[in-house]
């Protein structure tokens, strides 16, 4: 990366600005905006001192401390095709962080001429103030790569086990290719962590399919969480005009895109052959119009008992926070919270802190923000 575009952003701690009270089913709380000046971040993850990583779509990744103090960037991030949705996208430590210093993150990698969404890990080592990645290893690709700068995913979850998920999109051009094994585009894949394909996954013994895959018929995963109380991966997908989803994706199951779907095409014609089809699964909820669901977390703190167990994710288009309850059998939502509206801003990713706070990620070209949603007076 070049010192030029390392420069273009320098978040900064938040040190004026009042936390705003919010109004919500928990009662009264406080929002704070805890560093600003990201350049589109993208994601948030913990580390286990309390720390965070927060990427940014250009391919810059930042060290951010609980006084909202931002690390240059870390050095020795591969090259990123840093281009519409395309960069720098998603990031987890790995499950064993605190011994083996791993992190696991996903970009939009370029590719003679097009690009793909890939998954590396590297060990983030810190030394004399300074953070960098070691060790760089590209542990997948999505096959095959595509022109255009659209629909890459891409989040990762950790199983119980230690597979790890990962959300790949349909790159917009290449719908037609969803309802097809051979390809990794719209699907769901789950490997090992050194990349490998389990040998428990659906189509590991198909012919001509990716071993990897996991679900099908997605178009563009942009939030996924395991639940805590069952260890199920959940996801929210966005759909074209109309039709984002909320699901919870099984092994070898077709949610359905192109061929279903409760969205209709920008252009305003109707996709594929409806909102049904034998051997195509329903989503839990869908969201019509459309709020371009981005980030997803279970709330498990105590910081916040009236939101335990409680699902969250952020809205792009839609503005906002939302909240949705699960019935006891985790298979529908029965209650839906719409949270911070007024304030307008595109929230792209959202986690529970260590201190059973919400954090958030506001999606800007130059003002992106981190927040911290917490109670207050």
């Amino acid at each position: 990366m070049s010192l030029t575009l390392a420069l273009l952003a320098s978040p900064v701690p938040a040190q004026d600005a009042a936390p705003a009270s919010i109004r919500t089913s928990a009662g009264t709380m406080s929002l704070e905006t805890v560093a600003s000046g990201f350049e589109n971040p993208w994601s948030l993850a913990f580390l286990p001192d309390g720390r965070m990583l927060v990427t940014e779509r250009p391919g810059r990744l930042r060290i951010v401390n609980r006084s909202g103090t931002v690390s240059a960037p870390v050095a020795g991030m591969p090259p990123v095709y840093a281009s519409g949705q395309g960069g720098l996208l998603d990031i987890v430590p790995a499950p064993d962080f605190e011994t083996s210093r791993l992190i696991y993150f996903s970009y939009a990698e370029p590719r003679e001429g097009s690009s793909g969404t890939s998954v590396a890990r590297a060990k983030l080592s810190e030394n004399g103030g300074g953070a960098r990645l070691e060790n760089l290893e590209v542990i997948f690709r999505q096959q095959p790569a595509a022109g255009g700068s659209s629909h890459y995913g891409s989040r990762l979850a950790f199983g119980r086990d230690g597979t790890l998920f990962v959300t790949l999109g349909d790159r917009y051009s290449l719908r037609g290719e969803v309802q097809k094994l051979s390809t990794h585009i719209g699907k769901i894949v789950r490997i090992n962590p050194d990349g490998s394909a389990p040998a428990d996954n659906p189509f590991a013994r198909t012919a001509n399919a990716r071993p990897e895959i996991w679900s099908l018929g997605h178009r563009n995963v942009q939030g996924a969480a395991i639940d805590p109380q069952t260890g199920r991966l959940w996801t929210v997908e966005h759909g074209a005009r109309g039709g984002d989803e909320l699901n919870h994706p099984e092994a070898g199951k077709n949610y359905g895109w192109p061929v279903i779907t409760y969205g209709r095409d920008y252009s305003g014609l109707t996709i594929g052959e409806g909102t049904a089809r034998s051997g195509m699964e329903q989503p839990v909820k869908y969201w019509d119009p459309s709020i371009s669901p981005a980030g997803l977390a279970f709330y498990t703190g105590t910081l916040i008992p009236r939101w335990k167990g409680d699902l969250f994710t952020g809205g792009l288009s839609g503005t906002r926070l939302v909240r949705l309850r699960l019935d006891p059998t985790r298979e529908r939502v029965i209650e839906e919270e719409s949270l911070l509206t007024e304030r307008g801003e595109r929230i792209r990713d959202v986690r529970q802190g260590l201190d059973g706070a919400l954090w958030l990620l506001t999606d800007d070209p130059g003002e992106g923000r981190l927040l911290r949603l917490a109670p207050g007076e």
